[in-house]
């Protein structure tokens, strides 16, 4: 028996700034996780894994992450995105500086 399909959304990492960046309903690239289209359907999530890998010119490394609906919008489920949420790691740049 497989498994129920969880939420997605649709992850990757900006081609020139490098900042994990997330596909909106409207196919903009957002590194805010909250605006980010939160899929519920395999088939479209498939879809648009697709779409994304396509953007080659965008971004890099394109997946499907587990997210669920929060009080703002998607919210992530495990650790690795909620990592990536808050920007590079090694010192303050990015998102770090932005929420400063």
């Amino acid at each position: 028996m497989s498994r129920a399909f969880t939420p997605k959304v649709v992850t990757a990492n900006s081609l020139l700034e490098g900042d994990a960046v997330w596909l909106t309903e409207d196919d903009r690239w957002t590194k805010v996780m909250a605006e980010a289209e939160l899929i519920e359907d395999e088939a479209h999530a498939q879809i648009r894994l697709l779409d994304a890998q396509a953007r080659a010119g965008e971004v890099v490394g394109p997946y499907l992450a587990d997210a669920r609906e929060g009080e703002n919008g998607p919210e992530p489920v495990h650790f690795r995105e909620e990592f990536r949420t808050r920007g590079p790691s090694n010192y303050a740049h990015g998102k770090q500086v932005e929420r400063a």
